[in-house]
């Protein structure tokens, strides 16, 4: 997906100490939603997905310490997606093993709902896009009065014309919409901070 952000360089480096909990609470948040929502998308339930994302995350908390992070090399989001995709055919592979027999045919047919390498890519791209905008947004709508957050979230997100949206707020059409632009502006404020320098692929 074209312009998708990536993880920081930065916070790459600093993952690479366990102790800093600062930048290992920041990659969490960022992280494990993604790849629970593409577990769940996948076909798994809840806890399942959970499991999953917990042993992802511990699979990169082992190799952090070895990270040199080189975007030549290709992007982190690129091989965290691998290592996901990986650990979910295991899964897979596992919970088949231990159903065989039982007649419960949920992970079989998990199996047979394959989808295209590409489409996959393309899930775990969605999933990626919505964890950054979900991380930036609960950043910045503690920077923000509750009024300032509602102009921008009525009308970007649900979809509200500026007029509906003034009405509910008390608020001038104007300042509906310089609410909402300011609001996107911080928005691409802390995306940015986690974009990898122009040129580095995504």
């Amino acid at each position: 997906m074209a312009n998708l952000p990536t993880t920081h360089a930065s916070l790459l480096v600093r993952i690479r100490d366990a102790q800093d909990r600062e930048a290992w609470g920041e990659f969490v948040r960022l992280y494990a939603p993604v790849v629970y929502h593409y577990a769940r998308k996948r076909g798994l339930q809840d806890a399942d997905a959970a499991d999953l994302s917990q042993d992802v995350l511990r699979a990169v908390a082992a190799s952090a310490k070895h990270f040199d992070y080189d975007p030549s090399r290709g992007s982190f989001c690129g091989w965290l997606f691998t290592l996901a995709h990986h650990r979910l055919r295991d899964f897979l592979a596992r919970q088949q093993r231990q159903q065989q027999g039982s007649g419960d045919s949920a992970v079989q047919a998990i199996l047979e709902a394959q989808i295209s390498p590409a489409d996959e890519r393309l899930l775990w791209d969605q999933e990626y896009e919505q964890g950054l905008f979900t991380w930036a947004a609960e950043r910045v709508r503690g920077q923000v009065q509750e009024s300032t957050w509602q102009a921008f979230w009525q009308t970007a997100v649900e979809g509200k014309s500026g007029q509906e949206v003034a009405g509910r707020l008390g608020l001038s059409v104007a300042a509906v919409y310089l609410a909402k632009s300011r609001v996107m502006a911080r928005l691409r404020d802390e995306i940015r901070q986690i974009e990898e320098r122009k040129g580095d692929p995504s």
